[in-house]
């Protein structure tokens, strides 16, 4: 599996983000074909204490780098890129993972 990783900093306001979040860019993003599966996490701090430099992080499961390429070019997958940059463009950092079972 390939993974899509998204890593938003903190926003100044989290009511705003969670909302358009949830209710427009997750969804939104849920409708990309080819998508197998989404996990989003909320960061609640770091080992060293304090609430750590990241807020979210969403992980999006492809079934190959090909999956994912082809889904980015869907427009579903333009809209959700486009969206994600409109709204948190300052707070994103986007990675590309394979999971590796040892």
């Amino acid at each position: 599996m390939v993974k899509l990783i998204a890593l938003y900093k903190h926003p100044e306001n989290k009511e705003a983000f969670d909302k358009h979040y949830f209710e427009t860019h997750g969804p939104l993003t849920a409708k990309i074909p080819g998508l197998r599966k989404m996990e989003v996490t909320r960061i609640v701090g770091s080992p060293m204490g304090g609430e750590g430099k990241y807020y979210l992080m969403c992980e999006m499961f492809y079934d190959s780098h090909e999956a994912l390429q082809t889904a980015m070019r869907t427009d579903e997958g333009k809209a959700s890129g486009k969206d994600a940059m409109k709204f948190a463009g300052d707070l994103i950092t986007l990675m590309i993972g394979e999971e590796v079972n040892e």
